[in-house]
């Protein structure tokens, strides 16, 4: 094995080691999760030495630099400030999703009216139009961290992916019974996963467009759908109150966890893809062990349904957002409470955290999305200007650009 070079991750923050083995060009990442911004720097280059063998004598003091730019980076002051930059009357039927690219350079918005638009964020441009679905638009999403394709689901039953740069489509994936009205890709790009009202979810191979595997087990409609960070296993979410994790090469159902007592909302694997988090109707998130399937604890506090839940890019904070009116961030190993973001006056629908991890945003039926430091709870801004219900938020991976998409048929640039 041959280190070729080292690329920066800094969310969250890691070292990528390109190196050559027996003449193939591979990837390998050493995860900084816990890095402060006072971490003691050659303490941890020599722990990274011990454990990594590419890491060699010669190249500690360019390791040790690496971290040291890390540690500038994640010690920079959050204190933007974010004003309205373009109000896009995006669709003339209301908007389903909103998501940017890894960049941010560009952003896509679902709609009621059967297309999904490509914008260009810095101009505020209409890139492109996708056209082809004969119903609502509902599930959307870039193959994130390449952002050259974009999945389309629809309540037509298929799924469509294209090109970002031409708009062009490459693939219509059909073999779903009903609505599909979740999706994701892997992090390799290489598989799409799609979830559906007909309690089925499905893998699909990018390049050739061939269905791979039907995901099948649950009783009720799937509502939501991930991949872990490897890429070899999914979850999916369903409103039959549980949550399954599938081995993504056979198709098998590894674990099934049990133990909501309503309908699932949401559901993740955090960034090592040790724990997953389930938020749930009945008012509770469940905090389990991706391994074993075991449950390893339970965020109570919420007086009704819980509708979003997150972890942070590290997977060491959990955000949940919920129909009443109030977000909360715990830490997700000792599941203590941190803060309550309180504020609303309407149901809480999505919550995110920027990539630094340093700030909150939620999007509310209160017409009005707000910015919270998580750790204090002290909201920071607030963006108005919607006149009906907000339903989707994002940050940039800089954290520097917020989209939101509301009920009011527009979606707002904030920068």
């Amino acid at each position: 094995m041959k280190l070729k070079r080292f690329l920066l991750r800094y969310y969250p923050p890691g070292i990528i080691l390109e190196y050559e083995q027996q003449n193939v060009l591979k990837t390998k990442s050493i995860d900084l999760l816990d890095l402060k911004p006072n971490t003691n720097v050659q303490e941890l280059v020599e722990e990274i030495a011990k454990k990594e063998r590419l890491i060699t004598n010669s190249r500690k003091e360019q390791v040790a630099q690496l971290i040291i730019k890390l540690q500038q980076k994640i010690s920079q002051p959050d204190d933007r400030y974010f004003y309205l930059f373009k109000v896009l009357r995006a669709h003339i039927l209301p908007l389903t999703n909103v998501g940017f690219n890894k960049s941010g350079s560009c952003f896509i918005t679902g709609s009621y009216d059967r297309t999904c638009k490509v914008w260009d964020t810095a101009s505020g441009e209409e890139l492109h139009t996708l056209d082809g679905h004969r119903n609502v638009v509902y599930a959307i999403g870039f193959n994130n961290p390449y952002g050259d394709k974009i999945a389309t689901g629809s309540f037509d039953k298929t799924c469509k992916l294209w090109s970002t740069e031409s708009g062009k489509c490459f693939h219509t994936f059909k073999g779903h019974n009903s609505e599909i009205v979740c999706l994701s890709f892997n992090p390799q790009s290489t598989m799409l996963a799609t979830g559906s009202m007909d309690n089925s979810a499905k893998l699909w191979d990018i390049e050739t467009g061939v269905e791979l595997s039907t995901l099948t087990g649950h009783s009720a409609e799937i509502i939501s759908i991930g991949f872990n960070t490897k890429g070899d296993q999914v979850i999916t979410g369903s409103f039959d109150h549980t949550v399954s994790v599938w081995d993504v090469n056979s198709g098998e159902r590894i674990h099934s966890l049990i133990g909501h007592k309503a309908e699932i909302s949401s559901a993740q694997f955090n960034w090592d893809c040790s724990m997953i988090i389930t938020g749930s109707m009945d008012r509770t998130c469940k905090i389990w062990d991706a391994g074993s399937g075991q449950c390893m604890g339970v965020l109570v506090g919420h007086e009704d349904e819980v509708l979003d839940v997150v972890f942070d890019y590290t997977g060491q904070y959990i955000a949940t957002a919920s129909a009443d009116c109030t977000a909360r961030i715990y830490n997700a190993f000792t599941h203590e409470l941190i803060s309550k973001l309180e504020g609303h006056q309407g149901e809480i629908s999505k919550i995110t955290f920027n990539p630094q991890g340093t700030r909150v945003i939620t999007a509310s039926a209160d017409k009005t999305a707000r910015i919270w430091d998580p750790f204090t709870g002290d909201c920071k801004q607030i963006l108005e200007g919607h006149t009906d219900e907000i339903f989707s938020c994002a940050f940039n991976y800089e954290g520097n650009t917020i989209i939101t998409g509301s009920k009011d048929n527009t979606c707002r640039i904030w920068r």
